[in-house]
């Protein structure tokens, strides 16, 4: 399940939203209540596993050579 990062439009506060299912979106800025909100973009990662079957994080900011548009289908 994906954190995605929001900020109100009326006081300026950036929270961030655990999405449960593909139209759950937080209803109100949980500072002042408004309901004028967007989602921003972020930077995601992930856990692969490196050559010797340790774990190694990652994140598209490191991945210099990617264009993909979601880090789900990057091979990187």
């Amino acid at each position: 399940m994906p954190i995605y990062e929001y900020q109100c439009k009326k006081c300026g506060n950036e929270f961030d939203y655990l999405v449960l299912g593909a139209d759950d979106a937080p209803e109100r800025c949980p500072s002042c209540k408004a309901k004028k909100i967007t989602r921003l973009l972020s930077v995601c990662s992930f856990v692969s596993k490196g050559k010797g079957g340790e774990k190694v994080k990652s994140s598209a900011s490191s991945c210099s050579g990617c264009s993909s548009t979601s880090c789900s289908s990057c091979s990187h």
